[in-house]
């Protein structure tokens, strides 16, 4: 038994009678959908059609959600349904960023992740999905797909069906009759303009608190007000002809019309400065054993501080982890409720890992236990170099964002916990003094900013395989974050301090540089997280 959906687009009369129909039977909040109809105008006046298409869980064979999600959360089910149990769930917001297709939210109200769950109440009842039972024009067809006997599997043998990116081999169990690419492929029309029906109305997760503060604060004609305002802004960007997002329909030009609420930037400034105190945390280590097995003479003291720094680092990589989280109450589910194929698991018991055993380090130092120390660092800086890159792979996991499956990502990472574990030594040397060292961590640090010029420019000069990471690339170097790219990352994070490294080799140039350092791997990270997710999934 292998269930799906078909949605006829022959017969969709976008009358919404599936939303309203979803929303009454799963007591959907105000602002969120498991099931929306899309609509986009296309064609050259007077012959233009509206095209209208349910967008929904595809309820994928191979979920890129299941598959990232920490705690298991969401599960396939015998039966090919894609289900979700919101009692386990963090609110990490992975499974959002993996779904290529934007059909995941986060509960306003439990602050939990929800989606279509093919009303698996009903069907264990022997009941249809509650769209399929309101749809006037028999449009949804749900059924078991296995069952040569079902009218959907008679349909996918008769007619000709498409699915929404199917490149991303996910097998979705979703398909569509006389779908149009237009309307599926959220990359053929521009992003709708500001409007009433676009704009989300209660914010997503924790974001929701301070669009819940606007609500209150504000009374309904003032709301009303800017939603009318916003929609004539709209109106009159779309008669802009200078406008770059100009679109009109007389010029033959797909639109949307209408269309899901901008789910905004899933994960913020949290996960970009988790990911900059893991780069420092790992290097903090690595850079101390690289010395070491370079031969040079390291202190008790700068042992110390390399724990130190070590635990600091992943303290507040913690804590940022779980400030992101719209359920930080949970946040022990991670390592007590694990599912192994998620990398979020892996990076929690690496963090965890990782922090132990500096830790013996550090104790096996001040109390001269007398543990073999070689063989200890060589474990530690295994689990230093896993604690650098694993955040790589879960990006990699989050299919629905392009740009994050760049093979270069590891490297990235890696090389960014070197240069923040030098700049770290560095400022460190000024309260615990110089050691023997410092010529190497110089060198270290010109061989790393090299390194990394050569990462940046192949993470965004290689063919890039889809048209959504290469308006990443786009946006990062002429578009929005041009000026923080090329001034924060490019001139003061790698350019002058190589410059000062180089032709200016000094103690006070060395301290300069590794602030600069510090700072451009800070906006790196800014950059790399947040370009990537104001690229549209629906």
């Amino acid at each position: 038994m292998k269930y799906g959906f078909i949605i006829d687009n022959r017969k969709c009369i976008g009358c919404h009678a599936c939303t309203t129909a979803c929303k009454s039977e799963h007591d959907v909040a105000v602002g969120v959908n498991r099931t929306y109809v899309k609509q986009v105008e296309k064609g050259e006046f007077p012959n233009t059609r509206r095209i209208f298409s349910v967008m929904r869980c595809n309820h994928c064979t191979d979920a890129p959600c299941v598959e990232i999600c920490p705690v298991e959360a969401l599960f396939i089910r015998e039966d090919g349904i894609v289900d979700f149990d919101n009692n386990r769930c963090i609110g990490c917001k992975s499974c959002m960023q993996a779904c290529p297709y934007d059909a995941l939210y986060i509960d306003p109200e439990t602050h939990t992740a929800a989606k279509c769950n093919y009303c698996a109440h009903r069907v264990d009842v022997g009941r249809e999905p509650a769209c399929v039972s309101v749809c006037p024009e028999h449009a949804i067809i749900a059924g078991d797909m296995d069952n040569p006997n079902t009218e959907i599997s008679q349909l996918l043998a008769r007619q000709a069906v498409k699915v929404r990116k199917p490149e991303k081999g996910t097998n979705p169990n979703l398909f569509y009759i006389d779908g149009d690419e237009s309307s599926l492929n959220p990359e053929a029309t521009a992003k709708s303009g500001p409007g009433l029906w676009n704009s989300q109305a209660r914010g997503v997760g924790h974001f929701a608190k301070a669009a819940e503060k606007m609500l209150h604060t504000n009374d309904d004609v003032d709301l009303l007000q800017m939603s009318i305002d916003n929609e004539m802004q709209a109106a009159y960007q779309r008669k802009d002809s200078e406008n770059p997002n100009y679109i009109d329909v007389l010029s033959g030009k797909a639109r949307r019309v209408y269309d899901t609420p901008d789910k905004g930037i899933l994960w913020g400034w949290e996960v970009s400065a988790y990911v900059f105190t893991k780069a420092i945390a790992a290097g903090a280590f690595l850079i101390p054993f690289l010395a070491i097995l370079l031969g040079y003479e390291i202190s008790d003291t700068a042992k110390l501080w390399s724990v130190g720094i070590s635990l600091v680092g992943l303290a507040l990589t913690g804590l940022f982890l779980v400030m992101d989280l719209d359920r930080p109450d949970r946040f022990l589910n991670v390592l007590l409720r694990p599912q192994w194929n998620s990398w979020l698991v892996k990076g929690g018991y690496t963090i965890t890992i990782f922090g132990l055993l500096v830790t013996l380090w550090g104790v096996n130092t001040w109390f001269n236990l007398g543990i073999p120390e070689m063989p200890l660092l060589w474990v530690t800086a295994v689990f230093a170099v896993l604690l650098a890159i694993y955040t790589a792979f879960l990006f990699a996991q989050a299919k629905g964002r392009d740009f994050w499956q760049s093979p270069t990502l590891p490297l990235h990472m890696l090389v960014h916990s070197v240069m923040a574990g030098v700049a770290i030594f560095v400022l460190a040397s000024l309260i615990f003094g110089n050691e023997d060292w410092m010529s190497m961590l110089k060198i270290t640090l010109i061989v790393a900013l090299g390194v990394n010029l050569f990462s940046l420019v192949t993470e965004l000069t290689i063919t890039h395989p889809s048209t959504a990471a290469h308006t990443v690339v786009e946006m990062i170097t002429k578009g929005r974050y041009k000026n923080l790219f090329w001034i924060g990352v490019v001139l003061i994070g790698n350019i002058i301090p190589l410059a000062l490294l180089v032709f200016a080799p000094s103690a006070t140039m060395l301290t300069v540089s590794a602030i600069l350092v510090l700072i451009g791997i800070y906006v790196t990270e800014k950059i790399w997280v947040e370009a990537p997710q104001r690229i549209p999934l629906a």
